[in-house]
Formats: structure tokens, C-alpha cells, sequence
């Protein structure tokens, strides 16, 4: 286990339909770099994973509904993908409100797959560069930014990936990432 992450808190925002690699992974690189993590969601309980958006993959147990969580107790926020879990996040206002607040902090966001899309909905992607799994890139530059079809893009605090296959680096660059943004005072 290495130290990178001592002291740095990430807030994990997923609810049903959450494709599990892309969130078990991601925060197993979180705690393996001695950070900590909680995962947000719409209920309180367990959020149901997928896996290939089709078949039932276990639980995750939620530490908060979203809508009790402050922006200021996270440095730094992931969203990963599935493509229900985006889907339901986006037409909920405590969640886009969240997302919306944590970008203009300026702390660093991950997102994968079709994490994205809770942040098209929050409207914070104009101008901005970003790769996503395929079927999202039209909504994204829909959404104002340059979509582009690499393995991680990295545009100021946003970090982003385009599905499973690229968790390698995703994860390494995350832990980096999260590891470097200036902590609060």
C-alpha cells in the first residue's frame, strides 16, 4: 500500500445500474494509495451494480444520500459509469447540483464510461476536452465540449476515460491527479 492519497477524502456519486468494475476498481486504487472514500447515492441502503449494463453484479452499501453531502468535506469526486447509473443521476437535482458545485470549486473530478453525462447535465463541459464511451459523444459536444477517443484525457481538474478496457490508466492517473490538487487550507 503506498500513501499518495493520506488525508484526501473522495466522494463517490453512482446509484443503481452503476457498472461495477468501474466503480470497484477506481476505489480499490483510492484505498490501496491510503485515501478514503464515500459513496453518495440517490437512496440510502445498497445501490445494485450491473455488469455490461445487463447482468445483476452484487451490491455497494451507501455511506450518504447525495443530498446530505457538502461539497467542502470532499477533495475530489468520481463518477463513474453503467449506463443506467448516469442516466437516473442526471434527472435528479440534488445530484446535478452536487456535480455542479464540485466542478466550479475547481478540485478534481473523475468520470468514466458514461459518467459524463451527469456532468453534460450540470452544464459545466463547455469548452472543456473529455473522451466517454462512444454512445455519449454526440450529448457531450452537444453540451459544448471537444470530445476526443483517447485511453485518459486530463483538462484541468476534469479526468476522464472511455470504459473498462482503459481502468489501467484510469486509475493510475486518478490516484495522481487526486494525489497533486492542492489541499484546502
Amino acid at each position: 500500500m503506498t500513501n499518495e492519497l493520506h488525508g484526501r477524502k473522495v466522494a463517490i456519486l453512482a446509484t443503481d445500474g452503476v457498472e461495477r468494475v468501474e466503480l470497484e476498481e477506481p476505489l480499490g486504487a483510492l484505498l490501496g494509495a491510503g485515501g478514503q472514500a464515500e459513496l453518495l447515492s440517490l437512496h440510502t441502503g445498497e445501490i445494485n451494480a450491473r455488469q455490461m449494463d445487463i447482468d445483476p453484479a452484487g451490491t455497494f452499501t451507501v455511506d450518504k444520500k447525495v443530498a446530505d453531502a457538502r461539497v467542502g468535506d470532499y477533495d475530489a469526486l468520481l463518477l463513474p459509469g453503467g449506463t443506467m447509473n448516469p442516466d437516473q443521476l442526471r434527472t435528479d437535482p440534488d445530484a446535478v447540483a452536487f456535480v455542479r458545485e464540485f466542478v466550479e470549486t475547481g478540485k478534481p473530478v473523475a468520470t468514466i464510461c458514461h459518467g459524463p453525462w451527469t456532468l453534460a447535465e450540470a452544464g459545466v463541459l463547455h469548452g472543456r476536452r473529455l473522451t466517454s464511451w462512444p454512445s455519449i459523444r454526440t450529448d457531450l459536444r452537444n453540451a459544448g465540449a471537444e470530445v476526443v477517443d483517447e485511453e485518459v484525457v486530463i483538462d484541468r481538474q476534469l479526468i476522464s476515460s472511455r470504459g473498462p478496457q482503459d481502468l489501467p490508466a484510469f486509475c493510475k492517473a486518478i490516484v495522481e491527479r487526486f494525489a497533486n490538487a492542492p489541499q484546502p487550507a
